[in-house]
């Protein structure tokens, strides 16, 4: 948790009132997340997410919207009674929203004890040790009931009475059970269990009290992992009882997919938010990464190896039956690339690597899980990051001789999303490109006239096939053409190729190479070799060694297409 980071949710409950917030928390999914749920619902105006960050030098918060939108059609101010409470009664604390509010309010709680907050609400022995924990309890109550009434109006004390009073009830429904006697759900018998409660009142609390019973005696969230999916394993093959089974082991598989402790712990070898991310992805998509993995094999090296438990959860995600858990992967995933946490602070140049992983992965894989326009502004948000002049530092270092500076500043100009993002980069390129250090660097370099053209050819040719703007590209691919052009009049390389001694057409296929952008970029270098070859054509001499030697024919046509001298 990154102590200068937070994320807000704002709502509007008609379309000209003032912004009210309505949570704050540390979890960029969950942020979203509510605000998505808020605007579906229709019981808003309007609903915003900021990306709150302190800054420590100036002791203000920089503030960046990742979420604002509108309800269409939305016309007059909801009124109180417009508004159902979140948690009405103590049935209520079991949706999926009010779980999620749960999660990120009691999160470090969660964390520590290695619970998820559907074990909270089926073990009265898991209440119990969060009631001792009075303190971090109290506190959680306060923030909720705060920004209820921020939104509702009312007095801060009566909703926080009214707070304890639900969590009461639920805590006392769970005594009662605990009190009957719960059924532990144990592999062997859980499909038979299932089955017969399916159908009956209550049957998703119920199921879900012996679920939960069994899960708590786990050590590690790996352990509970493997627990919930050897419960899963054993479920009905079909019919009622086995959607039932699903529905309730759902929803903690999907609990633990949002907790970055859980998560860390799961799926094994991930040091870092990308490593996790990527985990994520192999989790839900499998089938996209390995495909990434294949078009470019320096992805490979950056996709950690799953756990065992998470291996047997991302064929269970594939069958598509855990839709909670596959989405709250997927919503985990987005959120945290809107995130202010670095992928890989280890390693700058693994982190553009990770990002292109990701890119290609979930873009491969667009769709109802990942929609569109929705990927395109998590890549978009992360792709900004790695444009920040603190990311720059870590990538470029000191010491690196300007070449390698353009060359490593291209490779992230491809890897951002984002027409914006590919301008900045653009724009930073140019910086080193256009700069006196990579002027004086490229004159003066040791590695001699003829290899220095070759490079500097290679840089113009990637910068043709990049994705930057038309425009920048060109002013890019012109100065470097420039710069061959001064390079080779001081080494007066054409002119003393054509002096050589070498025979006539070797003469010809350098010159054409170098005219063709191959061994020199194209410009002034480039133009200077093709005077020079257009005169070696019309020699009798160039004529009489090419009618001796048809092989070279071919190769000498080739080139002097590519060089554009075909008439």
């Amino acid at each position: 948790m990154d102590p200068l980071v937070h994320y807000e949710v704002f709502i509007r409950t008609s379309p000209t009132s003032r912004w009210a917030l309505e949570i704050a928390t540390d979890q960029p999914h969950i942020a979203l997340s509510t605000a998505e749920d808020l605007v579906k619902s229709g019981r808003v105006a309007g609903a915003m997410v900021t990306k709150e960050t302190f800054n420590e030098k100036n002791c203000t918060f920089q503030s960046e919207t990742l979420f604002k939108e509108a309800v269409e059609g939305a016309t007059r101010k909801a009124t109180l009674g417009d508004w159902d409470p979140l948690c009405g009664s103590p049935d209520d604390l079991y949706t999926d929203r009010a779980r999620e509010r749960i999660a990120g309010l009691i999160e470090s709680w969660l964390a520590r004890n290695h619970v998820t907050p559907f074990e909270l609400l089926h073990n009265a022995g898991v209440v119990e040790q969060l009631e001792a924990a009075s303190t971090e309890l109290q506190h959680a109550i306060q923030k909720f009931a705060i920004a209820e009434v921020q939104i509702r109006g009312g007095v801060t004390h009566e909703m926080i009475r009214r707070v304890q009073g639900l969590l009461a009830g639920a805590g006392s429904r769970l005594r009662r059970h605990a009190q009957a006697g719960v059924v532990k759900a144990e592999p062997g018998g859980f499909g038979a269990l299932a089955i017969s409660l399916a159908g009956k009142p209550e049957d998703e609390f119920l199921l879900g009290l012996s679920v939960a019973a069994a899960s708590a005696g786990a050590g590690s969230w790996r352990e509970k992992a493997k627990i919930l999916l050897d419960l899963l394993q054993a479920a009905p093959v079909e019919g009622p009882g086995r959607d039932l089974a699903l529905s309730v082991l759902d929803q903690p598989l999907a609990e633990m997919l949002t907790s970055s402790a859980a998560l860390q712990a799961l799926v094994g070898d991930c040091d870092d938010l990308g490593g996790a991310l990527i985990a994520l992805a192999r989790l839900i998509i499998p089938e996209a990464v390995e495909q990434a993995a294949e078009t470019d094999p320096q992805i490979r090296r950056v996709i950690p190896q799953l756990s065992a438990e998470a291996a047997r959860l991302a064929a269970l995600l594939t069958a598509d039956e855990l839709k909670r858990a596959r989405a709250a992967a997927a919503k985990r995933v987005l959120g945290d690339l809107h995130g202010h946490k670095r992928l890989r602070p280890s390693n700058a140049a693994d982190e553009i690597m990770v990002l292109r992983a990701l890119a290609m992965s979930l873009t491969a894989a667009a769709g109802a899980l990942l929609p569109e326009e929705d990927l395109l502004a998590a890549l978009g948000s992360r792709s900004r990051t790695l444009l920040s002049s603190d990311f720059l530092d870590a990538y470029l270092g000191e010491g690196r001789s300007a070449r390698h500076e353009a060359e490593s500043l291209l490779w992230l100009a491809q890897n951002v999303i984002g027409t914006a993002n590919k301008r900045r980069a653009a724009r930073l390129l140019q910086g080193s490109v256009f700069g006196l250090k990579f002027e004086t660097e490229t004159l003066a370099a040791a590695q001699g006239p003829a290899a220095q053209l070759a490079s500097l050819a290679a840089l113009q040719r990637a910068v043709a096939a990049s994705s930057l703007p038309r425009a920048d590209a060109n002013a890019i691919e012109q100065k470097l053409g420039q710069l061959g052009g001064k390079l080779e009049a001081k080494a007066n390389l054409v002119a003393a190729l054509v002096r050589s001694n070498v025979s006539a057409v070797q003469k010809l296929t350098y010159l054409l190479r170098l005219a063709a952008g191959e061994t020199a970029p194209l410009g002034l270098a480039s133009d200077r070799a093709r005077t020079e070859a257009m005169k070696l054509v019309r020699e009798d001499e160039l004529r009489a060694e090419l009618s001796r030697d048809e092989g070279q024919v071919a190769v000498v046509r080739d080139l002097i297409q590519q060089a554009g001298l075909a008439a």
